[in-house]
This record gives structure tokens, C-alpha cells and sequence, in this order.
């Protein structure tokens, strides 16, 4: 007769030892995550290569990019096995368990769990094409009519500014000059559209634009490289005076708000530039 009782005793210990290092993995992420966005807001180099790998990812919070960037400094365009599937790629068998480990929501209860991430270079498949937007054409066009419309302000046509877009924060409206190409004035307007919203019409009491600015400028950083439109760096001299005495956590939340915001208007560009289904004149045949 089995002994019921010395098996439920070892499924128990077995249990607890498996919660025990479930836990020390993700207290050893988190350290990893909080070394990470010490690196990236006390070291300008840093900050623009989580811009980089950030626009390549916008889907991803700013604590799996710092996660990821800890682990692996080459990281580029990188996603669970799941995710690439959906892309049309897979990842060998060779490369599995060579990944980075990032947080995600746990499919059971409440909380986050460990799982594998794989750079593009780990995955093979389709190729993957990413939007490039180009002056002149109807895609530029769709993208920052889809821009403009995140802005919570009034929109306004003015010929003699010297820059392609300005928010005004004491008339609430973002003034647009038609004089400058596509590009230029797409990265300008995700500057400034991003500051009315940071701004929210007066009811952040606490915006401030010398402080909001590189915010601002990393929503439009993360934008551009996403599709394809050449931008410069924001600058990044007074980066360590910015962050100064910041805890990770704090870092984490004001680049998350970054991300957020960068990934709703992402989603949105890429839905409006997306090529339309036709289905008119495509009825079902009968079958036979």
C-alpha cells in the first residue's frame, strides 16, 4: 500500500521549494531591472540606446527594455516564442533557453512571471518589414493627421513661426507651421503633441516644459525610429542632473509613461498607414 502520507508530505516540500525559487528568480530580475535603469538615467549613452531598443519594441514596458539591455547589450528587436510566431518566425530549438528573461503578466492569479525573450538574430521566418514613412506620400499624410489627433488642444495654422510646431501653454493650443517637409514636421509634432497631453490642459499642476522636454522628445524619438523618419537625438547633457536622486521604481514609472503613450500613438499610425481590406465584390462561393 502506498504511503499517502510521506507523498503528500514530498509534494509539499517539493512545492515550497519550487515557489522559493520562482521567488529568488524574479527578486534577481528585479535587481538586474533596477541596475538597468540606473545605467540608462545616469548614463547618456545608456539613454539612447533604450531609445533605440525601444522603438524597435514599442510594445514592451521600459522595465523589460532595461531588463533586457542588462543581459544582453547587443539586444535589438526581440520577443517571447509566442510573439515571434505571430510574426511569422520561429526560434530553433538550438537557441532555446539562450534568451533574456523579461516580466510577464501571469496567465493564472495576480502578479508578473519569468519568460524567454529572443533577439531577432535567435529567430528565422518571414522577414520582418517594418512601415517607413516618406515625405509626400498618403501614408505620411494618414500618420500625422493620426498624430494631430492626439493633441488635446486646438490645432492652429501659423506661417511665421521659425519651428514646425510649438504647444502653447498659456493660449492651450498647438500651433503648426505649414513651411517644413513631412519628416521634420512629423518628429516636431509628436514633440509638442506629447507636452499638451503631459500638460493636460492645466490640470498638471506639476508640468514644468524645461523638465517635461526630453520626455517629450523621447515620445518623438521613439516615433521616428519606428518609422523610419530621421531624427536627432534629444539632447542628453543635462541627463544625470534630470534623474538625480530617483529610485529605480520612480525611473521605471516616468519611462513607462513615455512608453505608454508612444505605444498608443504607434498603434494607432500603424492602423491608420495599414493597406485597406477590400471585401467588396468578394462573396463566399457556394460550395460544391
Amino acid at each position: 500500500m502506498a504511503n499517502l502520507s510521506e507523498i503528500i508530505v514530498r509534494k509539499n516540500q517539493n512545492d515550497e521549494q519550487w515557489k522559493a525559487q520562482k521567488q529568488a528568480e524574479r527578486e534577481n530580475a528585479a535587481a538586474m531591472q533596477d541596475a538597468g535603469m540606473e545605467e540608462i538615467s545616469s548614463n547618456p549613452d545608456a539613454y539612447a540606446r533604450y531609445l533605440e531598443i525601444q522603438g524597435d519594441n514599442p510594445l514592451y514596458s521600459a522595465g523589460n527594455i532595461a531588463l533586457a539591455m542588462v543581459q544582453n547589450p547587443n539586444i535589438t528587436q526581440f520577443g517571447t516564442v509566442e510573439r515571434w510566431k505571430t510574426l511569422g518566425r520561429s526560434v530553433p530549438e538550438g537557441e532555446r533557453g539562450k534568451g533574456v528573461q523579461i516580466f510577464s503578466r501571469a496567465s493564472f492569479g495576480k502578479g508578473y512571471s519569468l519568460v524567454s525573450a529572443y533577439d531577432i538574430s535567435q529567430t528565422t521566418g518571414r522577414e520582418i518589414k517594418k512601415p517607413v514613412l516618406q515625405d509626400g506620400s498618403l501614408a505620411m499624410e494618414s500618420a500625422l493627421s493620426t498624430l494631430l489627433n492626439y493633441s488635446i488642444v486646438p490645432v492652429v495654422v501659423d506661417t511665421e513661426m521659425d519651428v514646425p510646431a510649438f504647444y502653447d501653454e498659456g493660449k492651450l493650443e498647438l500651433a503648426i507651421s505649414p513651411n517644413y517637409p513631412d519628416g521634420e514636421a512629423f518628429g516636431a509634432i509628436a514633440t509638442e503633441v506629447a507636452h499638451s497631453r503631459f500638460h493636460a490642459k492645466g490640470a498638471n499642476t506639476h508640468y514644468n516644459r524645461s523638465e517635461s522636454e526630453l520626455d517629450a522628445q523621447s515620445v518623438s524619438y521613439i516615433l521616428c525610429k519606428r518609422f523610419g523618419v530621421k531624427r536627432d537625438l534629444p539632447d542628453l547633457s543635462a541627463l544625470p542632473q534630470l534623474y538625480s536622486g530617483w529610485t529605480p521604481q520612480e525611473v521605471r514609472q516616468a519611462l513607462d509613461i513615455v512608453q505608454t503613450m508612444s505605444k498608443k500613438m504607434v498603434s494607432s499610425i500603424e492602423q491608420s498607414i495599414a493597406p485597406q481590406q477590400h471585401t467588396r465584390g468578394q462573396a463566399k462561393r457556394p460550395v460544391r
